[in-house]
């Protein structure tokens, strides 16, 4: 069943893709208002999140506002197989790596024991199946930590159905522009 995941992804990547700059904008700002709805994000000090690339719900103002309130903020970057999450103070400390994503500089402290993270995905369903990208880093990351999970997506982008793969991570918590999803994966 996992073969139809690449034409799955492509079809909803250019759906993402096809979304307006003001919709994105305004979608991702109603987005980080309602992140803040989650209790275990109100409360996490320590928090893994991901640098925003593309028509993916933007992350910036969201990865600022956390540094600000003085909470440790990690980013990934890819380390052979792997990610690393490093923690980072403002975004200077990043520079271009794999894929030309964003990612801290090596000097930059590893942190491995987070409150939460939040995951990228190109799409989500109501139950915490995530579609990523297809590489596979975010599922091993997370087969490896328990950690409560966060996917913020478009509301167009919760899907009916999502093919699942061994591997495949379920997400607790979908966070879109008009609703707080918890999954049938919080405990």
């Amino acid at each position: 069943m996992s073969e139809d995941k690449p034409r799955l992804r492509s079809h909803l990547l250019e759906k993402r893709d096809g979304l307006s700059h003001d919709f994105m904008t305004i979608a991702s700002k109603q987005i980080q208002r309602n992140l803040k709805k989650i209790e275990a994000f109100r409360n996490a000090e320590k928090v893994a999140c991901y640098y925003s690339i593309g028509s993916e719900v933007k992350t910036l103002d969201i990865i600022q506002q956390m540094i600000s309130e003085g909470r440790t903020v990690a980013l990934p970057r890819v380390v052979d197989d792997d990610l690393v999450f490093c923690a980072v103070k403002n975004f200077e400390e990043l520079q271009k790596g794999e894929f030309g994503i964003m990612e801290p500089r090596k000097n930059c402290p590893i942190v491995d024991d987070f409150d939460i993270i939040l995951v990228p995905a190109v799409a989500m369903m109501r139950t915490g199946q995530r579609l990523g990208y297809g590489m596979g880093y975010y599922d091993r990351f997370l087969s490896k930590h328990k950690i409560t999970t966060i996917a913020l997506e478009y509301s167009k982008l919760v899907v009916r159905n999502i093919p699942k793969s061994d591997g495949d991570v379920p997400i607790q918590w979908v966070v879109t522009e008009d609703e707080v999803i918890r999954t049938s994966q919080v405990k």
